[in-house]
């Protein structure tokens, strides 16, 4: 165990010397690191993919399922995606150093803020190789080093494609201590990352609930996270009832196995009639299990009836829990119980009912007349993500390069004393 803390001890002392070299690169050359990392990737196809034929082997052998295997397996697609991806991270402006909001005060001083980096980021990760480069690329646009910490059943792909992003660094004069991998699989190496707090500024987690749990429990250091994506689409009874009836579907449908998919449906009771029936048997015949309340399961063939537990589940899959309300009002209190303040949607004509629901429901996304499937990086026009944020300190909604950042004051002054 103590060989474990010294290890991570280190790695934490020079990403944060790492750290420091990046905090204020000049943007062209952390582009240029970048674009070497890319390329790097791109070079080391072979090595690549020889190490992860051995978390290939490891997985077979544990008896993994078939899907997750796939997830695992770095194709030549999938290494030119992880290239192409840095490479989109390379068009995004760079945060750091940016000033807003200088202001001149009475006495001639002006004051403003400075966008800079956050410091050294943990990120600890349960999930397909490419996080690794993906994850790393944001943080060095944006001015961070990071420690790497993936999970095991891709220890050897991350690993090497860890030690190829760090490689770039070298060669476009910068530190590869910026780019630090945690070369164990020994789940106390996690712990000993999450007391680091001398060292690591933030942790971002990656995974299941599992890993986000023990992360909130034994961490010293501020996590940025989100723990479920229990999303609702609300249908007003002023709403356009084919809008509806897509937008709905798509929350659901469009693809059901991650965190922006609607999970419960809200119709209000005036349009539930016209809506519930067609409505449910297009879900059905796409393959989705509907749960519902009673008033649903009147209205609708083949709907289960929905229990307690439903309305505070995350399905993941082709499942759909559907409640009747009476009112707005009656749909932002049963939000308001279960929502895991990821992504809400309302679909209504009516613009002062559309405004009441933006203020008054308290999630890191809130739309109006639009699929949950957009709460996404990509989709606001943020380029990349680290993931979605439903936490309020010290960023929401979706993490990209200024979620990365922080601001500071800054002060120009003429010889001003204070009296």
């Amino acid at each position: 165990m103590s060989d474990i803390v010294a290890m991570v001890e280190e790695i934490g002392r020079k990403a944060q010397k790492g750290a420091r070299v990046l905090a204020w690169a000049d943007g062209d050359v952390k582009d240029q690191a970048l674009l070497a990392m890319a390329e790097g990737l791109e070079s080391a196809r072979g090595s690549l993919q020889e190490a992860n034929a051995k978390d290939l082997a490891a997985a077979e052998a544990r008896g993994l399922s078939p899907a997750m295997i796939d997830r695992l397996r770095l194709t030549d697609a999938v290494i030119d995606g992880m290239a192409e991806g840095i490479r989109q991270v390379v068009a995004l402006p760079d945060p750091v150093g940016e000033m807003s909001d200088l202001r001149r005060r009475p006495n001639g001083m002006q004051v403003g803020r400075m966008r800079v980096p956050l410091g050294v980021i943990g990120i600890i990760y349960e999930s397909r190789p490419n996080v690794t480069a993906d994850a790393a690329a944001l943080c060095i646009k944006s001015g961070n080093a990071v420690i790497l910490r993936g999970g095991s059943e891709a220890y050897h792909s991350n690993r090497a494609i860890a030690a190829v992003l760090a490689a770039g660094l070298d060669r476009a004069g910068l530190t590869g201590d910026a780019v630090c991998f945690i070369d164990t699989t020994d789940r106390a190496a996690v712990g000993a990352l999450l007391k680091m707090d001398q060292y690591v500024d933030i942790i971002i987690p990656r995974g299941g609930k599992g890993l986000i749990k023990r992360i909130m429990e034994e961490s010293l250091i501020p996590i940025i996270k989100h723990l479920d994506g229990i999303c609702h689409t609300y249908v007003d009874s002023k709403a356009d009832l084919a809008m509806a009836d897509a937008l709905s579907f798509n929350g659901k449908m469009q693809r059901t196995g991650v965190c922006n998919a609607t999970e419960t449906l809200l119709v209000h009771q005036a349009v539930a009639k016209a809506f519930l029936p067609g409505h449910v048997a297009r879900l059905q015949k796409a393959g989705c299990e509907v749960r519902g309340c009673a008033r649903t399961q009147a209205l609708a063939e083949g709907v289960i009836a929905a229990t307690e537990e439903d309305w505070g589940t995350e399905y993941l899959c082709a499942t759909l829990s559907i409640r009747v309300v009476e009112s707005l009002d009656a749909a932002m209190d049963h939000i308001d119980r279960y929502t895991s303040r990821h992504t809400e949607v309302i679909v209504t004509t009516d613009h002062s009912r559309a405004m009441r629901f933006l203020r008054e429901v308290d999630s890191s996304a809130v739309m109006v007349n639009a699929s949950s499937r957009f709460n996404d990086g990509f989709q606001f026009g943020l380029g990349a993500e680290m993931g979605i944020s439903t936490d309020k300190l010290h960023v929401r909604g979706p993490v990209g390069l200024e979620g990365l950042t922080c601001q500071k004051y800054v002060v120009f002054g003429e010889g001003q004393l204070r009296t």
